[in-house]
């Protein structure tokens, strides 16, 4: 299991994606000459098998625009640059207790897009965001089949207005992991229309302090 250290970042995160966020597509944006005002409203981590890549899914509600919005952002650490992936360093960042660290928007990150399709069949185990070796039960994969074990190959990602998807390749065949980047709460059940293949669903704080649930990804054909 991870451990989470009770230590500092310098600069932290919520520093780091104040001059993130106004870059991506699916910001919604704030007032004019504001700047973003995230602020951390839940999450959880999943365990990288190797120890090597710190993984986690991040929700941070922004209040810089008329009403606060809640974005999803997938963060892996790194202890050293990680190869072809320039354009979705996030920052670096000085770690308390092991030294410099790569911050990367995940959904370009091979290991954390393994993970997650991993969580979705159900063969990893999602665990608390500020708590070592505690699983979180709240965080739900699910599947529509068991599918086969094997490599995960990110081929392409493509940021829309409100979501990442990224095309992979599995045993399975090609797939489409549609990370969700504005949360809204919704319903267990799917609407009308052709089902999702899997899907993961989590909870998030709202600014009054209510919970919130939804999913924070969804997979396709």
């Amino acid at each position: 299991m991870a451990v989470v250290h009770r230590t500092t970042m310098t600069p932290g995160k919520m520093e780091l994606l104040a001059s993130w966020l106004p870059a991506q597509p699916w910001y919604g944006g704030g007032y004019e000459g504001t700047a973003p005002q995230p602020v951390k409203a839940g999450g959880f981590r999943i365990d990288d098998p190797q120890g090597e890549v710190g993984i986690e899914f991040m929700a941070v509600t922004d209040a810089a625009g008329e009403r606060p919005v809640t974005y999803h952002v997938p963060l892996t650490y790194r202890g050293a640059p990680l190869d072809g992936a320039e354009h979705a360093l996030i920052g670096t960042s000085e770690h308390g207790v092991l030294g410099r660290r790569w911050i990367y928007d995940g959904t370009h990150d091979p290991v954390l897009v393994e993970r997650l399709y991993a969580l979705v069949r159900g063969e990893a185990e999602p665990q608390a965001q500020s708590e070592s070796d505690k699983p979180d039960p709240s965080v739900t994969g699910w599947s529509a089949a068991p599918g086969r074990p094997g490599p995960v190959d990110v081929l392409e990602v493509c940021a829309g207005p409100d979501a990442s998807d990224v095309l992979v390749r599995t045993p399975d065949g090609r797939l489409t992991l549609r990370v969700q980047r504005v949360l809204v709460p919704a319903p267990e059940q799917d609407p009308a229309g052709e089902p999702p293949l899997g899907h993961v669903t989590a909870d998030w704080t709202l600014p009054d302090g209510t919970k919130a649930r939804g999913r924070y990804a969804v997979v396709r054909a």
